[in-house]
């Protein structure tokens, strides 16, 4: 248990060292992933005002269709979701908060699916 809650501790301080840089405007949010055992979240955050301008999960009635919802293709998924609803309101590009994950796995699948949509990350 002590080694899960070092890497978590671990985790947080990347988190925290990396939000030190980046931040989110309204030209160009920041897309915040957050990456649990079962799901991934993913939301476009203006830091300026405040505000959460779009989020999603693989929880969504919209990715229902994908059995698996911890993997790397709900992950793209996820990805292609974000993008075409950035698109909707106009948004071209992102600030990438990985959320003191290694760009990796899910969480690389997630950014890769964003520029295949059409996102500069």
């Amino acid at each position: 248990m002590a080694v899960l809650a070092a890497r978590e501790a671990g985790r947080r301080a990347r988190h925290e060292r990396i939000r030190k840089q980046v931040v989110g405007a309204p030209q160009r949010p920041r897309l915040a992933v957050f990456r649990s055992h079962k799901h991934l979240y993913a939301q476009l955050v203006d830091d300026l005002a405040g505000k959460t301008v779009l989020g999603c999960s693989t929880k969504d009635k919209r990715l229902a269709s994908s059995k698996s919802c911890g993997t790397v293709g709900a992950a793209q998924q996820l990805g292609t979701l974000i993008a075409a609803e950035a698109k909707k309101r106009g948004i071209e590009r992102v600030v990438f908060d990985r959320g003191g994950h290694r760009y990796h796995g899910r969480v690389k699948a997630l950014a890769e699916a964003l520029r295949a949509g059409g996102i500069q990350v």
